[in-house]
This record gives structure tokens, C-alpha cells and sequence, in this order.
């Protein structure tokens, strides 16, 4: 029997409590992700890092990059797209101009991931979401099936797009100093985050300009917008209202994904190694882009269907909490994170393993859960969504959660 019951299915304020899970689970596999940038300089560059080679190092991060990296964002856009068309329903049963109010969700996303990139992690992905959410809203009428159809060829061109990338790779060889450049710029930003706040913030400042942006916006970009395609054509049919009204389709969905998605991010976790050489690192990349969508449904039925069973029931119970208030959670992961490893606080860059770092994403989650649960039990948003949402409707929401009974 599970403690995630049919009739808890709709939770608070008609919130759907099994996609508050799937988005507390995707705030995990985010956290283990960027905690790694946040940990180290050399994390995702395909070059030695001088103080952490080991075995066991290499393995874990190994490991991090099969199972973590470039999945669970994927995961989370989806349920951006998903929760797009709560939004418009709430607006309809309010009777309220939808565009308006979501335009001014954007804005103050774009705010947020501002600040965010800029004072706390340059990695943010608030701004891209504000960015594409624009071409979201203006697909809000798109059929169902044409929004699929657009989401699907959107990861497969944009794939296609990065192995040609890659094979021109093979044809132009990455220069003889590369690696020998690479240690000075991270040594360079290892001073930087061990300096000042205003280091830290001009670090910052300096990844974003040369660097992280075209990541975010042409690696990350078109997959997360197609993801929310992906997440507003299920939205509009409901297809997590009750996902186990068909749970062999669901186990179907975790079985089709799961070997081709695993294969791929095999390709790409080896191909991000130091050894395998920088040649290797896009084809690996285009190999895991092509499939991570696949893995990241896999591990959505999988969650789903856990979902119905005892140990997974309870699992779901903490995880929606801390869904329902993720950007809360994302923001303070982020906050907690420079506190421990820039000049913010204890300056630890580039002085933790990546195992240790990893046993600190999940202790920072862990602490996440009760910490959710216990702001929900008093409050009705959390602490960022409040802001949001008041910025959104254009009136202050209670603060409060109404007493029962």
C-alpha cells in the first residue's frame, strides 16, 4: 500500500503533489551537478585536475557525467513546459489575461537569474528560461502533437548539429597548449574565488562573458526548449493528472529509454575523461544530447511508478515539498554552496574531492527536505515563489498557509 495516495494526489491549493516530486527529484540531480562547478575549475573540462587524478576521483566524476550531467535540467524544463499549462488553466478559471501575468513571471525569473548568475553561480539557467519562456507563450495555442513534433526535431537537428561540430573537430586539432592554458586560467580563477566577494563577483562577470553563455544558450537552449514543448503538449492532455491509470505504458516509457540513454551518456562520460583527449569531447557530447531525453523519461516513470509503492510513497512525501518550493531550494543551493566554497565563506574551491563534494550535495538536500516540509506546514508558498507569484498576479498572496479545520 502507498503512503502517496490517489486523494493526495492533488494537494495543496490543487498543486499536482506527484509533479512536486519529480521536481524535488530533478533539484537533486541539479545540485550533484553544479556543486561539481561550484567545487572545481577543472570540473567538465576533459583536463587532468592536478590535485584530484585519483582513481577513485575519476571514477566519481565518471559516474557524476553518466548518470547526472545533462539530464535532470531536461527533466525540470519539462516541467516548466507542464506547469505552463497549469498556469493558463488557474488563468482561465480565474478569468484572467493570461499573457500578462506570465510575461511578468519572465521578468522576474530574468531578474532573479540575473542576480544569481552574477553574485552566486555563473552557471544559472533563470535567464535562458525567461529568454525562451518568451517562445513558449507564444506557442500556448500550438496542437499538442505539432509541439511533440517540434520538440523532436528540435533534439535531433540541434544533435546532429553538435556532431558536425565535432567531426570538423577531427579536421581542425585542439592547439598543443590547450591543456598547459587551461591550468593557468584555472589557477587564475582558483585566486579569484579564494580572494573577495568582489573577485568572486568579477569571476563571475568574466565565465559569463567568455564563456558560459554560449553554453547555456547553444548547448543547453534548444534542448530546453524543446522539453518545454515536450512539457506543454503532455500539459495539455493531462498526462500527469493520474499517470497510473496506464502504468504498463509507464514501465514501457522507462524501458525504451533507459539502455539507448544509458549507452549515450556512457559515450560522453568517457569521452569527457582526461585520457580520451580533447578531440574526443564533442562527439561524446552529441551522442549524450541525442539520448539524455530518453534517460531523463526514463527516470521519470521510474520515480512514477515508485511513486505506488510503499518505500517510494514515502520517498515522493519528502520530495514534494521541496518541488513545491523548488526555486526557493535552487536559489538557497546555490547561496549555501558559495558560502562554502568562495569568498562568500569558507573558500574551498578547488580543496574538495569530487566524492566529497558530491557527499555534500547530498547533505545540503537532505537538509532541503525537512526544512521544505517544515515551511509549508506555515507559510503557502515559499519564500521566492511568494515574490513571484506576487509579482505575477499583481496583488500580495497570503503569507500564511490558512489553518484547517
Amino acid at each position: 500500500m502507498s503512503v502517496f495516495p490517489a486523494a493526495a494526489v492533488n494537494g495543496a491549493a490543487g498543486r499536482l503533489a506527484q509533479v512536486d516530486a519529480l521536481r524535488g527529484f530533478a533539484l537533486f540531480g541539479i545540485l550533484v551537478v553544479n556543486i561539481g562547478v561550484f567545487a572545481s575549475p577543472f570540473y567538465g573540462a576533459g583536463v587532468a585536475d592536478p590535485a584530484y587524478s585519483r582513481p577513485l576521483d575519476l571514477a566519481v566524476r565518471w559516474l557524476i557525467a553518466w548518470l547526472f550531467e545533462t539530464k535532470f535540467y531536461l527533466l525540470f524544463s519539462f516541467l516548466f513546459g507542464y506547469s505552463f499549462t497549469l498556469q493558463m488553466a488557474a488563468a482561465e478559471r480565474g478569468q484572467a489575461a493570461f499573457a500578462p501575468r506570465f510575461l511578468r513571471r519572465l521578468a522576474g525569473l530574468a531578474v532573479l537569474g540575473g542576480a544569481h548568475a552574477v553574485l552566486f553561480y555563473q552557471g544559472d539557467i533563470l535567464v535562458t528560461y525567461a529568454l525562451l519562456g518568451l517562445g513558449l507563450l507564444l506557442c500556448r495555442r500550438m496542437a499538442p502533437a505539432r509541439a511533440l513534433r517540434i520538440a523532436l526535431w528540435l533534439i535531433v537537428l540541434a544533435s546532429l548539429a553538435w556532431a558536425l561540430l565535432g567531426a570538423l573537430a577531427f579536421l581542425d586539432p585542439v592547439p598543443a597548449d590547450y591543456a598547459a592554458q587551461y591550468r593557468a586560467d584555472a589557477l587564475s580563477a582558483i585566486e579569484a574565488y579564494r580572494g573577495t566577494i568582489g573577485t568572486t563577483i568579477a569571476q563571475h562577470v568574466k565565465e559569463l562573458v567568455e564563456a558560459v553563455w554560449f553554453t547555456v544558450l547553444f548547448v543547453q537552449g534548444p534542448f530546453v526548449f524543446a522539453m518545454f514543448l515536450a512539457g506543454y503538449a503532455l500539459g495539455r492532455r493531462e498526462a500527469l493528472a493520474d499517470p497510473w491509470r496506464q502504468p504498463r505504458a509507464l514501465g514501457l516509457l522507462c524501458a525504451l529509454g533507459l539502455l539507448p540513454g544509458l549507452a549515450g551518456s556512457a559515450a560522453y562520460a568517457t569521452s569527457s575523461q582526461p585520457f580520451a583527449g580533447a578531440a574526443w569531447e564533442l562527439p561524446g557530447l552529441a551522442a549524450d544530447l541525442l539520448t539524455a531525453p530518453l534517460l531523463s523519461m526514463s527516470y521519470a516513470a521510474a520515480l512514477l511508478l515508485a511513486l505506488r509503492t510503499r518505500l517510494g510513497g514515502r520517498l515522493g512525501g519528502w520530495l514534494a515539498p521541496a518541488g513545491r518550493m523548488a526555486l526557493s531550494n535552487y536559489l538557497m543551493q546555490s547561496v549555501v554552496c558559495a558560502f562554502i566554497f568562495t569568498a562568500w565563506g569558507l573558500r574551498l574551491f578547488a580543496a574538495v574531492s569530487p566524492l566529497a563534494a558530491f557527499g555534500m550535495a547530498a547533505a545540503i538536500f537532505a537538509a532541503q527536505l525537512p526544512l521544505s516540509a517544515w515551511w509549508l506546514r506555515r507559510h503557502a508558498y515559499g519564500p521566492v515563489e511568494w515574490f513571484l507569484r506576487a509579482l505575477t498576479i499583481g496583488a500580495w498572496p497570503a503569507w500564511r498557509r490558512a489553518r484547517e479545520g
